[in-house]
């Protein structure tokens, strides 16, 4: 295993994937899509990090069948999706830089050998070629959308351990924001109408500046209605689950476009 401390500012190699994935970029639905732990690759030099497959395959290296659902809901919706390739072991594109969590050294009980003892300079390679060009591609599509008068709205997709810490998560699915008062209310609302689910309220997990980084930089930062979405993983694990999630979501944010563009929200 290379570990990071020996590598060199060139941290992704011509074999490595490019960090930034997208699809339907044409589309031309008013919700943008993230995925901010869509993938769970490691670049060439940095091995497997000091882990076995067991723990790379495991949620604290990815969002375990959000791809899928990300991928499905894109289709269904025409919505632009933007997702990042790299594992949040390498670097957390939902984690300022400068957060403690950003490259962790340990994630649960897990200890990242590779993520030990880093140099400021491989951290920096980290950020500069996984991290950036992932929010920068945001950033420019935002941009983009914007000069184009697109009505723009983020959606964060995300997923959650049905168990954490040992203790057992009742929510099917929960809805994240901070500062954004349109979007996620009506989203409960709409949510909490399907007699099977139980909904989240900023659960399991709240945004803030301090451990969020694409909903307040992207979304509340640019003024944009937004709304974190994280889905409980057992429900979306196999490809059944993942229809079904993406489906039911289509649906969803189908009835909110459809609620809110009388009102003037999507307006050019």
């Amino acid at each position: 295993m290379a570990l990071d401390s020996e590598v060199d500012a060139s941290l992704l190699s011509r074999e490595d994937a490019a960090p930034v994935h997208e699809e339907n970029a044409l589309g031309r639905s008013p919700f943008l899509l993230t995925s901010d732990h869509f993938g769970r690759l490691i670049p060439a030099a940095l091995g497997d990090l000091g882990l076995p497959v067991s723990e790379l395959t495991r949620h604290i290296a990815w969002d375990i069948g959000i791809a899928a659902v990300a991928s499905a809901l894109s289709k269904h919706l025409d919505a632009h999706l933007i997702a990042q390739r790299y594992s949040r072991l390498v670097i957390d594109c939902n984690r300022p830089p400068a957060a403690p969590g950003s490259i962790p050294r340990i994630s649960e009980a897990t200890v990242i050998p590779g993520n030990e003892g880093l140099s400021r300079d491989a951290a920096e390679a980290r950020r500069r070629q996984i991290f950036d060009p992932y929010h920068h591609r945001i950033r420019e599509v935002i941009d983009a959308r914007l000069a184009e008068k697109l009505p723009t709205v983020l959606v964060s997709l995300h997923s959650f351990t049905p168990v954490y810490a040992g203790i057992a998560r009742p929510w099917h699915i929960g809805t994240l924001y901070h500062r954004d008062t349109r979007l996620p209310p009506l989203l409960l609302k709409m949510l909490r109408a399907e007699a099977d689910l139980v909904v989240g309220d900023n659960e399991p997990y709240a945004v803030s500046d301090e451990t969020d980084y694409t909903i307040p930089v992207h979304g509340e930062a640019r003024g944009l209605m937004n709304s974190g979405i994280e889905i409980r993983q057992d429900l979306i694990t196999d490809p059944s689950g993942q229809t079904e999630w993406a489906e039911r979501l289509a649906r969803v944010l189908a009835e909110i476009e459809t609620t809110l563009r009388p009102q003037g929200f999507f307006s050019a």
